[in-house]
């Protein structure tokens, strides 16, 4: 462990710290030499120690058990010892004015893979597609396939990202592209923040898409009632329910996964939540939808009387969620393109459609403004033009 590689010489000095899961956080432990420090009330003088810590945001397993574990757990210690190296040269510049040669042996690739490892935030799939996505662009390209395993971050030239961006776009539809992108920026920007990139690549270099656009797949209301009047063999009864309720209300995937009896008052017909996605980060994070009689027998009752914490929807992951709806439109004979989230944009168009203004649409979706909401609206006169042009040709 890292605790015992360290050497009493070394400042900073690599360390861990236990997790409440059992493995260990990576930090550094710098040691800031000595400084008297006077007690206000008492007058006295004491000479104190001073250190700071620098996470970095590397775990270790704490019982690696097969050899893979073993190798990402020698992996991740490597690229610690080498980002302490770099730090204790910073040190020395900045205490002694002296810096010795930079050991830049870093394999971007294992980089991103230690940064994923250590990522504690919702979007964790976004970053591994980031990562799988950069990868495949390296191997399929070939002026790059001779990196597609082992890449140094001074190698990501700028000509390079580039030609990724236009790999990604290649790649992806709609929003897709510029969701990976920056992802893998933030990747480079943690790189760059802890010196293990000198320069950003990345600077200037944007994919741009049309946001006010709708991209995704939207349900109509009667290929809805289809939807909801199709069964087949083995299905998940859950995921059923919580896809109809998204229709219903609006709510994306990762909002729909947690809710419990808590977030329902029956007594009112209301639903209220906090978005996963703007929690912490914004004042509508907080949503209120209004709930009918159809909607609270879709939610049901908690398995166990008055268990408010118990999950409304206990769903499978997101993958095999994706795999049952696939499953399921395609025996309804919807041919389009359907993911979760096409419920979301479903339900705002449907309800524009029936006549909702976009300031109520606004709200149910939670959104903070009306930029976001402006797109569905655009849709809808979209699909206003396609119903006038499904008409017979007018013959004069």
């Amino acid at each position: 462990m890292a605790k015992n590689d360290a050497k009493v010489t070394d400042n900073p000095k690599l360390k861990q710290k236990a997790l409440s899961d059992g493995n260990f956080s990576l930090y550094l432990d710098y040691y800031l030499g000595r400084v008297n420090v006077k007690d206000e009330k008492t007058g006295e003088i004491t000479n104190k120690v001073q250190r700071k810590r620098e996470f970095l945001h590397l775990t270790l397993l704490a019982s690696p058990r097969t050899p893979i574990e073993r190798q990402q757990n020698k992996e991740t210690l490597a690229l610690a010892q080498k980002i302490r190296f770099e730090r204790e040269q910073e040190l020395k510049e900045s205490m002694h004015g002296y810096r010795l040669k930079k050991d830049r042996d870093i394999n971007f690739i294992d980089y991103f893979r230690a940064y994923i490892d250590s990522y504690t935030k919702k979007d964790i799939r976004m970053m591994q597609i980031a990562l799988n996505r950069f990868v495949d662009f390296l191997k399929d390209t070939p002026e790059y396939s001779k990196f597609s395993l082992r890449i140094k971050p001074e190698q990501i030239t700028r000509d390079m990202i580039e030609d990724f961006t236009e790999y990604l776009q290649s790649r992806s539809v709609g929003e897709g592209a510029k969701s990976i992108y920056a992802r893998f920026k933030k990747v480079i920007k943690y790189a760059i923040e802890h010196d293990v990139m000198l320069k950003n690549p990345c600077n200037g270099i944007i994919i741009k898409v049309d946001e006010q656009r709708l991209k995704k797949e939207v349900l109509s209301q009667e290929e809805i009632q289809t939807l909801i009047a199709t069964h087949y063999e083995n299905e998940n009864p859950n995921i059923r329910r919580a896809f109809i309720f998204c229709l219903y209300c609006g709510l994306r995937y990762c909002d729909v996964k947690d809710l419990t009896f808590e977030n329902v008052d029956f007594a009112n017909k209301r639903l209220n939540f906090e978005q996963s996605k703007t929690k912490g980060h914004s004042a509508n994070s907080s949503v209120i939808i209004p709930l009918n009689e159809g909607i609270l027998k879709l939610i049901g009752e908690p398995q166990q009387p008055d268990n408010r914490t118990e999950l409304i929807f206990p769903l499978p992951s997101y993958e095999m969620c994706l795999k049952a709806l696939k499953r399921w439109v395609k025996r309804a004979g919807i041919n389009k393109h359907i993911s979760w989230h096409c419920a979301r944009h479903s339900f705002a168009v449907n309800i524009l459609n029936n006549g909702a203004n976009i300031k109520t649409v606004a709200s149910l979706l939670g959104h903070s403004g009306l930029k976001h909401t402006e797109k569905y609206t655009r849709a809808v006169d979209s699909l206003k033009q396609e119903a006038i042009n499904s008409l017979p040709e007018l013959n004069l």
